[in-house]
């Protein structure tokens, strides 16, 4: 098998990796995640993705690299990472009794070939109404203080998820069918 390298220091995507039986190495890139940039949120996530895979590429003459780039959208806005708990709060309270977008950039690039692809995957994610107790005692939690919209769907968070319609690992950080499909196009088949 092919030396496969994860361009991500998230924990959630190194579990999913594992999960699905892939043996990998973690080099993360250090990109910073600029979610202000005055592009749609699927071309923002498209460039952090890129950019990502870039950072890492050259260190590797003979691999296949994986990076992806969550973000939630409401109303046409970027949600990222509270800094406060207060700000879970607000995020909370703004996503509560509605639905929000979870769009991610997965990027796969062969570094002997250059053959790249890129692929946007969305997944709409319904939250409950969530009552004023409910919002604190799941901030008191700790688990939405890290987390991109306030949440973790993998989580305690799971009980204010409602429903989605789409690829629940995308949710996670890392669409598992979509990366499937795109090693396969470099030979590389999970099953």
């Amino acid at each position: 098998m092919r030396t496969l390298i994860l361009a991500s220091a998230s924990q959630q995507r190194r579990e999913l990796l594992e999960q699905i039986g892939l043996k990998f190495i973690v080099d993360p890139s250090d990109i910073p995640e600029a979610r202000h940039l005055n592009i749609s949120p699927e071309e923002l996530v498209k460039t952090l993705s890129l950019e990502k895979i870039r950072a890492v590429a050259s260190k590797y003459p003979d691999a296949i690299i994986i990076a992806a780039d969550t973000i939630g959208v409401s109303k046409g806005k970027v949600i990222g990472k509270p800094n406060s708990a207060e700000e879970a709060r607000q995020m909370l309270q703004m996503l509560s009794g509605k639905s929000h977008r979870v769009v991610t950039g997965l990027t796969v690039l062969e570094t002997t070939s250059k053959k790249t692809l890129t692929r946007i995957i969305e997944t709409r994610v319904y939250i409950k109404k969530l009552s004023s107790t409910e919002i604190r005692n799941y901030v008191e939690t700790g688990e939405p203080l890290d987390k991109a919209g306030a949440y973790a769907i993998q989580g305690i968070g799971s009980v204010i998820v409602e429903k989605i319609i789409g690829d629940y690992y995308n949710v996670v950080g890392l669409p598992l069918y979509a990366l499937s499909e795109c090693l396969k196009e470099f030979g590389i088949s999970v099953l």
